[in-house]
């Protein structure tokens, strides 16, 4: 098995520790940084969500291979800001005003960070304000909004309702999930796509990025 294979399955199976000395490893032999994101993390990730919607995987597997896979971008992120390294895109993420809960917004961060995205993660309890602020200084082309409490939805509409008036609409697409939300709640308050999981939140994303 190469390291590039060992560190997939690393990843995968959420081996924190081994990932990271792993990476040193190949990093050491002269393996290019790039490569390992887009030939090792990238695929354990897509695989980790791939399990997850099949219930193959549960939130816990998922949560270890995500923790996994950022420990060893960490490490990585100096040599790819040294080769001038563009990311896929600018991702400002965060859970609603008046909203604390953060365990989905993390693994869709962390999702988001392994698939190739900079993620600019405002954490929770962030008004419509703060992630239009973010979206501007960081130049995203993507905010992702989060709820889990369903009196803490119309936060998002807010958000999207402000983005208008800045006139930063047709460049910034929003991105929204979370446990009461559904597909129509989404169209109602036009946002531009809908997840239900982590997986499905980065696919959005990309397509979203790419459109």
């Amino acid at each position: 098995m190469t390291l590039i294979e060992k560190l997939y399955e690393a990843i995968l199976s959420g081996k924190n520790g081994a990932a990271v000395e792993l990476s040193r490893e190949a990093l050491d032999s002269g393996t290019d940084p790039q490569e390992l994101i887009n030939r090792a993390m990238i695929p354990a990730m897509a695989e980790a969500g791939r399990r997850f919607e099949e219930e193959e995987y549960f939130v816990p597997e998922l949560l270890l291979a995500a923790r996994a896979m950022k420990a060893c971008l960490q490490l990585l992120q100096p040599l790819l800001t040294e080769q001038g390294a563009e990311p896929k895109g600018r991702v400002v993420v965060g859970t609603v005003k008046g909203d604390l809960h953060d365990i989905g917004k993390n693994l869709v961060s962390s999702m988001l960070e392994g698939a190739g995205f900079e993620v600019i993660d405002l954490g929770t309890d962030v008004s419509p304000e703060q992630f239009v602020e973010a979206a501007k200084e960081n130049g995203a082309q993507l905010i992702g909004l989060s709820a889990l409490l369903t009196v803490t939805m119309p936060a998002m509409k807010g958000t999207i309702d402000l983005l208008e008036k800045e006139g930063l609409r047709d460049r910034v697409k929003v991105l929204v999930g979370g446990a009461p939300l559904s597909a129509e709640y989404a169209e109602e308050i036009r946002a531009d796509a809908y997840a239900d999981n982590a997986s499905a939140a980065v696919r959005a994303a990309q397509r979203l990025i790419e459109s």
